[in-house]
């Protein structure tokens, strides 16, 4: 009998916990219906545990996490009740840092004409995938305050890049490209504001694009980049890039999707001993990335198609080929058939769609 997959599922707050409730149904489904060996745990972290007993990401579960799981579906982090927002930086730095899950992989794929926010575009125009750096950049957090609160104040934040945390991720898009046929690689970065920390980008890209010769290496300059997107997304294939300009260039994408409610990811570290020193069973933390919306918390009111193509993500990850296709054609139905929520143009709860995606899973 073949070994069960674990996979943690941790709903979060706000909307996280509804969207999660359909990855969870529908995982359940696919283990029923077509075998698939999952066991799901359900992980109580959040700002409601935060505001019971003050934990945050505590070590019993880190360690459950990285000895005992091989995937992790996160809703999402976030509640106006907790402003400090540390207990989620707890929990989602925990999980990326803590697993060195180096690659923010971001889909940035339109499955409808209709959800085409651009004129004269239609869906195929838009149909790329973002590699974010995802462990260092700005959001490593070094950095402090002089003279606080004064009108003297100084603040600072570093930008710290690192030849391995450079190389490893741009190899990772170039990996991506040449497996699944895609036929440019476009680097993004500032090197004409930030020479040093950017001009590091820039000569180990054009090393790592010598070894790829059959894809077309080429840079451009993250506002460049932000215009050609809404001007021609078409010209993008694969975008490498930093942490804080992924995290931007990532949301206006989505907005070439449908938004926010359409949009997947994954947080994973490619298989590859030489670029991590982490030895953990779990190799992914998967997200839709919208955020935990608190104003239609708890209305079933949440878009959980961006869930949906997520666990997709997930799932491909795990091993088990061709259940991403499926699911992403079950979406494009959804879309065709108007059975979206409010933010999609439709009128359907968050439940309905799901039940609708799992009764054809």
């Amino acid at each position: 009998m073949t070994n069960p997959l674990r996979i943690a599922l941790l709903p979060g707050d706000g909307i996280g916990k509804e969207v999660v409730a359909v990855g969870k149904a529908l995982l359940e489904t696919l283990r029923s219906r077509r075998g698939l060996p999952l066991e799901l745990t359900t992980l109580d972290l959040g700002a409601d545990r935060f505001l019971r007993d003050g934990a945050t990401f505590p070590e019993a579960d880190q360690r459950f996490v990285r000895d005992e799981c091989d995937a992790v579906l996160l809703g999402a982090i976030g509640d106006p009740r907790v402003p400090s927002l540390d207990y989620a930086r707890d929990i989602l730095f925990g999980l990326r840092f803590g697993l060195d899950l180096y690659c923010n992989v971001r889909p940035v794929v339109c499955l409808a004409d209709s959800l085409m926010p651009l004129a004269g575009k239609r869906a195929e125009h838009c149909n790329m995938v973002v590699f974010r750096e995802n462990t260092e950049g700005i959001y490593v957090n070094v950095g402090g305050n002089f003279k606080k609160g004064t009108p003297d104040e100084v603040a600072i934040n570093e930008d710290v890049n690192t030849r391995k945390g450079v190389e490893r991720v741009i190899r990772a898009a170039f990996g991506f490209a040449k497996q699944h046929g895609r036929k440019r690689v476009h680097m993004s970065d500032k090197s004409n504001a930030m020479s040093y920390a950017h001009g590091l980008w820039q000569r180990t890209f054009k090393e790592i694009a010598v070894e790829f010769p059959e894809i077309e290496a080429k840079h451009v300059y993250v506002d460049a980049l932000c215009l050609q997107m809404v001007r021609a997304p078409e010209s993008y294939d694969v975008i490498v890039t930093n942490n804080l300009f992924g995290d931007i260039v990532t949301d206006l994408g989505a907005a070439l999707q449908g938004g926010l409610g359409m949009a997947s990811s994954a947080n994973v570290r490619p298989d590859d001993a030489r670029w991590t020193n982490v030895r953990s069973r779990c190799r992914g933390m998967f997200e839709p990335v919208h955020g935990s919306a608190p104003d239609i918390a708890g209305k079933d009111l949440a878009n959980p198609l961006a869930t949906v193509l997520t666990v997709g993500m997930m799932l491909t990850h795990l091993g088990f080929e061709g259940e991403e296709a499926k699911l992403t054609q079950l979406v494009k139905d959804a879309v065709a058939a108007g059975m979206t929520t409010r933010d999609l143009g439709g009128d359907k709860k968050t439940s309905e769609v799901g039940r609708w995606i799992i009764e054809r899973a």
